[in-house]
């Protein structure tokens, strides 16, 4: 891969790996020049690119093994802070992907089917009881029920493009002062409650919900916060799995805590 970018390039070039849990990352720089390369990410990311929520896509080239290799604008910044996810500018970016029609039509021409409610219940409900989890575990029973009982409210919700994976770590703060969200390759389309959840739950005190969703848009009420915790419980009973099917014991157990927490909040809730 290394040699093969080398000699698309040119010599006078020089490529380092850039980091990354898929090691399919790397910058290149030849003079004030520098590209940020990486091995088959989505083609949404031209779209991504023309509504400049992802950094300047430069060019897309094909390798002889029919991986894609695209080049990026690099940029000099840093991730946000967690404490910076309260931005309203946050809110305002995660609006804009939210309300916007050609990313929603171009991830569906790529093949992206709308994921609703009731697949994620049913797809959860498979694979907890492939992992036995669903029978080896009083919070994952909990959690499942809670599902069930909450299932009506997040029917019938308008269906986005969705982020997917919302952490301060994918958000992009250049010195110019722009901000960027990356890493899409979790890209879905669904219920906006998705992303905006997350960013609630792990970074805006409850106090300053309802003035983070004015900024964002909508306003607090208790379907909305349901549906909030519902994708909340999905998501890390996914990853509940996840580490199971890894014997990730430590992170498993971290996740089973998360899940006992979430579980108390519904109980309230409820």
């Amino acid at each position: 891969m290394l040699n093969w970018l080398k000699r698309v390039l040119g010599s006078d070039w020089e490529v380092v790996p850039a980091g990354g849990l898929t090691g399919d990352a790397y910058l290149a720089t030849k003079d004030n020049q520098r590209l940020f390369l990486k091995r088959n990410s989505s083609p949404f990311l031209a779209v991504l690119s023309a509504e400049r929520i992802v950094p300047k896509l430069i060019w897309t080239k094909r390798m002889e093994n029919g991986d894609v290799i695209t080049a990026q604008e690099w940029l000099e910044g840093r991730e946000l802070k967690p404490a910076e996810m309260r931005h309203l500018r946050v809110a305002d970016l995660l609006r804009k992907i939210h309300q916007s029609s050609e990313l929603l039509y171009m991830l569906m021409r790529l093949g992206k089917k709308p994921i609703t409610s009731d697949d994620s219940f049913r797809m959860i409900k498979e694979r907890l009881t492939q992992t036995d989890l669903l029978q080896s575990h009083e919070q994952v029973k909990i959690s499942l029920d809670y599902l069930e009982k909450l299932l009506p409210i997040t029917r019938k919700q308008k269906l986005v493009v969705c982020h997917g994976d919302l952490n301060h770590n994918n958000l992009l703060l250049t010195d110019e002062g722009h901000l960027y969200l990356i890493d899409w390759d979790n890209a879905l389309i669904a219920d906006p409650v998705i992303d905006y959840g997350m960013i609630l739950n792990w970074y805006i005190p409850k106090e300053n919900w309802k003035e983070w969703l004015n900024s964002y848009g909508i306003a607090e009420d208790d379907h909305l916060i349901g549906r909030m915790y519902w994708y909340l419980l999905i998501d890390t009973l996914y990853y509940l799995c996840w580490h199971k099917e890894r014997d990730e014991n430590s992170k498993f157990v971290e996740r089973l805590t998360n899940l006992h927490d979430l579980n108390n909040q519904i109980k309230v809730l409820i």
